[in-house]
């Protein structure tokens, strides 16, 4: 089974350093999962309007409603089957933030309707974001957000996009140092930065069956639509 950031890609997803390739291609047929460990340099917020919705959005791990600087980080990319038989990614990040560990959870999936990688935000699924990756000159890897909609029982509306955020994620490999490099921005077409964060960290590969998908990894709910 193709990953599902190369079937989103096509031909595309070569152009990626090697590094970015191996990372981007874990998934059932890899039989492996993929836990990066080390340091944002900073996590950072907008103007002060913004912390509300960010605490808000904490409650079901959506975003990260505090600021920091040299902040421990951990995300795991764990492939597994959801309970609509298609191939899932988890990323989930965990922040050791002074006070106490926060997470910004996502599962990813492949839309074949939407021919995207569809990222579900959260530990209940409720926002849905298309995602839609490239590769750049350098071989680094650019994500940009497209659509969000929320879904919840029969509800199903696409965020105005006066409270939407759009998201930027720029992938890379540092091969002088020896670890991948990583910058998030999520801005506001009316409003502006809401939230970002940038650092390193170092990837380490372990086969699926040992690892498995831990308790806590998985989404209290799943959502069929994609």
């Amino acid at each position: 089974m193709t990953s599902i950031f190369r079937l989103a890609m096509g031909d595309e997803f070569d152009r990626l350093h090697p590094q970015l390739r191996r990372r981007f291609s874990v998934g059932l047929d890899s039989g492996e999962a993929c836990v990066g460990r080390g340091v944002m340099d900073r996590i950072w917020h907008g103007r002060p309007f913004v912390k509300p919705f960010l605490a808000l959005g904490a409650a079901r791990n959506i975003l990260v409603p505090r600021t920091g600087r040299r902040i421990p980080f951990t995300i795991e990319n764990v492939p597994y089957t959801d309970a609509y038989g298609r191939e899932t990614v988890t990323f989930v990040r965990t922040f050791e933030l002074a006070g106490g560990e926060r997470r910004f959870d996502a599962t990813m999936v492949y839309s074949p309707e939407r021919d995207c990688v569809l990222d579900y935000l959260g530990t209940h699924q409720h926002l849905a974001s298309d995602l839609r990756p490239t590769a750049e000159p350098d071989g680094s890897l650019l994500i940009r957000s497209g659509q969000h909609r929320f879904r919840e029982g029969p509800v199903d509306i696409r965020v105005p996009e006066l409270i939407g955020g759009d998201a930027e994620v720029r992938e890379s490999y540092d091969d002088a140092a020896g670890c991948f490099r990583i910058r998030v921005s999520v801005t506001n077409r009316r409003f502006g930065p809401l939230f970002g964060y940038e650092g390193a960290f170092a990837a380490t590969y372990v086969p699926l069956r040992s690892y498995g998908l831990r308790a806590g990894l998985r989404p209290v709910r799943e959502e069929a639509r994609a």
